[in-house]
């Protein structure tokens, strides 16, 4: 006597499930294959170098482009600077989302927040350069908007330079700050904060006690779309930078005379993005996403 075993109703391989990943299989790869290659490819010129007389590409392992980034005190200021802007930007686009975010998930009308994610998003609607060109008029010396507002305080504007770049790129990527702690806002059950406020905590211990260790993993999101976006910009700091410059300016004004240089330098970012990754996976901050 022989038995079958009948598959499951819907988990044959006709199930659209099962269609839907076979169609989208090739383009994932596609996706794949090109996104590594560019960074293998990216990673194999930054230890190759430029012959000095001729020109060309000279394919021989060398440390010598990381060993003049790390030595050269201007390279070296540069690193130091870029990171510590997007650190920046990623610390008031958090103090600036957190009390925003609460609002749009808690104290805002249910019929309103649609409304509110929907004015969140507009800014990313417009053109990247019209929205930096804005706050280059914004915050010119003598005759920008925040110049004409600080005057009466006797106080003058950021101009351009450090300051300047800070603002605008948190300007530029808080809504991917908003987004994610605003989502984790609204999954926060409402008789966990009625069970704080029974057993008789403040608003703010309830604050650190409750709601941060839930919208954590949300924070950490947005830390790293507002962190890796600041690390690689390069435009903002062209155009409101004055005379600062970030990695991606470095990147820009050198690798059409020594690619393999411009190589590592692109390439630092790519490790810094890749390390602060390993060390959120690490800590588990994702899981709950």
């Amino acid at each position: 006597m022989t038995t079958t075993t009948a598959t499951p109703r819907g988990f044959g391989y006709r199930h659209p499930q099962f269609r839907l990943a076979g169609l989208l299989a090739a383009p994932m790869a596609w996706l794949v294959v090109v996104y590594l290659g560019s960074l293998f490819a990216l990673f194999l010129t930054a230890f190759w170098t430029v012959d000095d007389f001729t020109g060309q590409l000279v394919r021989t392992f060398t440390l010598k482009n990381f060993q003049q980034v790390f030595t050269n005190t201007a390279y070296l200021s540069t690193v130091v600077r870029t990171v510590s802007i997007a650190l920046l930007v990623t610390l008031f686009a958090l103090v600036l989302a957190l009390p925003l975010a609460f609002f749009m998930a808690r104290v805002a009308s249910p019929r309103w927040r649609p409304l509110l994610v929907a004015l969140v998003l507009t800014p990313l609607w417009a053109s990247y350069l019209v929205k930096v060109y804005a706050w280059r008029a914004m915050l010119q010396p003598e005759n920008g908007v925040i110049a004409w507002f600080l005057q009466p305080f006797g106080l003058s504007g950021p101009g351009y330079g450090f300051v300047g770049i800070v603002v605008t790129l948190t300007y530029l990527w808080l809504p991917y700050m908003v987004l994610p702690i605003y989502a984790g806002l609204t999954r926060l059950p409402n008789s966990m904060l009625d069970a704080s406020a029974d057993l008789g905590a403040s608003g703010g211990r309830t604050f650190r006690s409750v709601v941060m260790p839930i919208i954590f993993p949300s924070i950490v999101a947005g830390s790293v779309f507002t962190f890796s976006l600041s690390l690689g910009d390069y435009i903002t700091a062209q155009i409101v930078g004055g005379k600062i410059t970030m990695l991606g300016n470095v990147v820009q004004t050198t690798y059409v005379t020594n690619l393999p240089f411009a190589a590592a330098v692109a390439t630092i970012p790519v490790v810094i993005v890749l390390l602060y990754l390993l060390a959120v996976r690490r800590s588990g901050a994702l899981d709950n996403l």
